[in-house]
């Protein structure tokens, strides 16, 4: 069962990690390969994470400024 919430809180500390961190962070989860903060959630919690936080990161366009 997937739960919004553990998505929620994951989303919220991968952000946490600042712009730079985050698009490498993207780009690890799109090579399929799973970042220690998202252990505990299953494939398809990933999944919406990933997307949840290229929709956030969609705003800089690639960059770390506006």
């Amino acid at each position: 069962m997937m739960s919004g919430n553990r998505v929620d809180e994951s989303v919220e500390l991968l952000c946490q990690k600042g712009c730079k961190a985050l698009w490498s962070d993207i780009d690890k989860m799109e090579q399929g390969r799973i970042l220690p903060e998202l252990q505990e959630l299953n494939d398809r919690e990933r999944a919406e994470v990933l997307k949840e936080i290229k929709s956030i990161m969609a705003v800089y366009k690639g960059s770390c400024s506006l």
